[in-house]
């Protein structure tokens, strides 16, 4: 057993000064071998053993590293299926670019993939710029469906639609959502809904594989109100009611629940999918966003997120 153990040793040493010679010395694999008088094989068996030992731990100094980090804690603190983390813009506390471009990258790795999927989308500025930033392709194996019309109260049309944009980048079949965001009253509601063209919308999007969605809050500048789709009265009593955020139109509170309220009736959108079926990537940043960001993850409304490094830093309290 002692002589076990010292072999035991001496190997962990051996692996010690591998590690030493390739991750601080910079040496290949050929010259450890040479310093260390054995085989290139042997070499890399030492070099791969001081990692999984422990004996080397790895620091990377750059920004990304801190991304990679905050994406991991933030899956494991809310049970997320996938999060990305992109630097922040130190010059600007608002633009979006980098989000945008993270999630155009997502939508084209998945969407270049053979088998067909449902994807599901939501509205608003920064899925606009994501799919503005998608490279013209042909995918005529998927279809695309919106969760929500464009329609505002005085009924112009919102610049913010993204489905006919999206479809056509991607060349793929698309199905809009034909109703307003938000209707007069539930029985307005109910009798659109009953329109076959709408059934068949409102089905698609139960079935969505993979859904992409913005969040709004609910302050004195919530897209809601200034896209004018609400009134600011409607966006008051929604705040006395608990509202902390909305997802296509849907209001829930701090716990990620949807508000059993008299505005909620109203809404003619499709339901959020379900995140036991779908995958719901929620792409947002922002200090003002985040308690509708940190409430729609706890709630399991989505199992995604694309954010920024300032946003993910008050999102885990760092």
């Amino acid at each position: 057993m002692a002589k076990r153990r010292e072999e035991d040793l001496l190997r962990l040493d051996e692996a010690a000064r591998a590690g030493w010679l390739y991750y601080v010395a910079g040496n290949t694999q050929e010259e450890i071998a040479a310093k260390l008088g054995t085989s290139r094989q042997s070499a890399q068996r030492l070099v791969s053993l001081s990692v999984s030992a422990g004996l080397v731990k790895v620091r990377i100094d750059h920004p990304i590293a801190s991304c990679l980090e905050q994406a991991r804690s933030l899956r494991e603190t809310f049970g997320l299926s996938f999060c990305e983390v992109v630097p922040s813009d130190p010059s600007s506390l608002s633009t979006t670019i980098g989000i945008a471009e993270a999630c155009a990258a997502e939508m084209e790795r998945r969407l270049m993939r053979a088998e067909p999927v449902i994807m599901a989308l939501g509205t608003g500025r920064t899925l606009k710029a994501s799919v503005e930033r998608l490279p013209k392709m042909t995918c005529s194996q998927h279809r695309i469906v919106s969760l929500t019309g464009n329609i505002a109260l005085d009924g112009s049309a919102s610049v913010y639609n993204v489905i006919f944009t999206m479809a056509d980048a991607i060349q793929a079949r698309h199905y809009p959502m034909p109703l307003p965001v938000v209707v007069s009253s539930p029985e307005e509601r109910a009798l659109l809904h009953e329109q076959k063209v709408v059934q068949s919308t409102l089905a698609l999007a139960a079935k969505a594989d993979l859904t992409f969605v913005g969040v709004g809050e609910l302050g004195l500048k919530a897209p809601l109100v200034v896209d004018g789709f609400i009134t600011a009265e409607d966006r008051d009593l929604l705040n006395s009611v608990g509202g902390v955020g909305e997802i296509v139109g849907w209001v829930f509170d701090e716990a990620g629940k949807i508000i059993d309220c008299p505005f909620n009736d109203r809404v003619a959108s499709a339901r959020i999918p379900s995140t036991k079926t779908s995958e719901v990537v929620l792409v947002a940043m922002g200090s003002a966003k985040a308690p509708a960001i940190r409430a729609a993850m706890s709630g399991r409304l989505v199992n995604g997120l694309i954010t920024d490094e300032a946003t993910a830093r008050i999102l885990i309290g760092i």
